[in-house]
């Protein structure tokens, strides 16, 4: 038998198993919004631990991940290094969100920030710039599974076939079920992208150089550069902290983890999780093995794409078996469209609750509104399988630049958690100039010393805010004075 059919089977009946658990996780409560959008706010340890881990590892953690490291070599470690970050967020940040979430009613970061800024523009800004962030994101977990199934069926399944398949499945259980729908494939995608990752993680390096030490030390002796900062390509300190601050950060603004905190059944199982996800993390680091693994073996012909090496590696240079190709394959589709279908409903969900629901859908029902964000799900992932058709050159740097641009709302978030005497003029002045700064140095002037330029962005941002603060603080001294 042809190895591209064996290949392709293998991941068809992943698809099958993929769909039947999504469509089967339906409850009663998916009906109502709040079931459908927060699994009725009673989501466990087990099921939070592989849906925020989903939040973060995407098609880039089979694909970009290697490359990068491929690429640049030890500053890839920066990945390492921010994803320690994360479970400090979980902590800090969660507890406070679900209880906000459970209290007030809230299901969207826009709920939160309009109800505590008491501005439903406020609310419709933050809805926009979200739907804005999350579309490209979903664009290349569609685009992911396309080149995913194009390359490791030589063809037999092209682009846009493999894109849509992808799409298909996705869009199915999570118009159907949910956050229950995802919840479930996630727990199995999960597990499935630990165990592939780590056997390829530990097999290729095995096969190529008789063991991961074994590797490093070639490397260290022939190609030592990509073992010491600032690598191959020259990516200094200042660059590497501050996008280790700007990614930890930035990841913690995105709307999809909000909507996971409210799902949360109590602020102790997310402060559980917090604890529990290094494990998960602990994916990148096989993954990055494979990226180092290319270095050597492609050193005479270097890749146009790096973020091929694992496609390329497993496919023609390591000589595994299809089945095991297939297998690749399944836990490279399983990043991505585990973090699609969180995606998806989160876009289909702010768009409709923060701006179709502040201006057309005013006084819809719950159960129209169920109706609309189910639709908006298929919708918004229609839009982004059109957009990884097109595949513009400019999406991978719209997703670095959503990052520098969602970061700016962090002062705004924090004051409605923990800092509620910032004023909504403050907090919104500080995000404008924050996000023009960040958009003249990441688009037009080279950020200076190589920063990341959203790291220039926010501290403008805080900067605005203390003097907007400093400024509201003396009025009332002043009229107080001339009475």
């Amino acid at each position: 038998m042809n190895d591209s059919f064996i290949v392709t089977g293998i991941t068809l009946i992943y698809l099958v198993a993929v769909l039947w658990l999504g469509l089967r996780a339906r409850s009663q409560s998916a009906s109502s919004l709040e079931g459908y959008v927060a699994g009725g706010r009673h989501v466990g340890v087990v099921i939070l631990f592989f849906i925020l881990g989903a939040e973060i590892f995407s098609a880039f953690a089979f694909l970009g991940a290697p490359g990068w490291a491929y690429k640049h070599g030890s500053p890839a470690l920066y990945i390492l290094a921010y994803l320690s970050l994360v479970p400090i967020v979980i902590w800090s940040m969660g507890p406070r969100v679900s209880e906000l979430g459970r209290k007030r009613g809230y299901l969207t970061q826009g709920d939160m920030l309009a109800d505590h800024y008491d501005s439903k523009p406020l609310g419709i800004f933050a809805g926009v710039i979200g739907v804005l962030a999350l579309v490209p994101y979903l664009t290349i977990q569609i685009a992911g599974a396309g080149l995913l199934f194009q390359a490791a069926t030589d063809g037999l399944v092209p682009f846009w076939l493999g894109a849509l398949l992808a799409l298909l499945v996705t869009t199915a259980y999570v118009f159907c079920s949910g956050l229950s729908g995802i919840g479930w494939t996630n727990l199995m995608q999960g597990i499935m992208m630990i165990a592939i990752a780590w056997f390829l993680g530990l097999a290729i390096p095995e096969r190529l150089y008789g063991g991961v030490g074994e590797m490093f030390s070639q490397i260290q002796l022939q190609m030592p550069e990509y073992l010491t900062m600032p690598g191959a390509t020259g990516m200094g300190w200042g660059a590497f902290s501050t996008a280790i601050l700007i990614s930890a950060f930035g990841g913690a603004m995105w709307p999809h983890l909000f909507m996971k905190f409210y799902s949360a059944d109590s602020g102790r199982s997310l402060r559980r999780v917090s604890v529990l996800y290094p494990l998960y993390a602990y994916l990148l680091v096989p993954l990055l093995f494979i990226g180092f693994a290319g270095i050597l073996a492609f050193a005479d012909t270097p890749l146009e794409r790096p973020d091929t090496v694992l496609l390329k590696l497993v496919m023609e240079v390591a000589d595994f078996p299809p089945w095991i190709i297939g297998l690749m394959l399944s836990g490279a589709l399983a990043a991505a469209m585990s973090t699609g279908a969180n995606l998806a409903h989160t876009a289909g969900v702010v768009l409709v609750r923060d701006v179709f629901g502040a201006t057309l859908m005013r006084n819809a029902s719950d159960a129209t509104a169920v109706k609309v964000t189910r639709w908006s799900v298929v919708g918004v992932s229609l839009l982004a399988y059109v957009i990884a058709l097109l595949n513009p050159s400019s999406l991978v740097m719209l997703l670095l630049g959503a990052y520098g641009l969602i970061v700016q709302l962090m002062p705004m978030a924090l004051g409605a958690l923990f800092f509620r005497s910032l004023k909504r003029h403050s907090v919104l002045a500080g995000a404008t100039v924050g996000s023009l700064l960040f958009l003249l140095f990441q688009f037009a002037v080279d950020s200076p010393f190589g920063w990341h330029a959203g790291v220039w962005g926010l501290l403008a941002n805080v900067a605005v805010v203390a003097l907007f603060q400093v400024a509201v603080a003396k009025k009332p001294a002043t009229r107080e004075a001339a009475a």
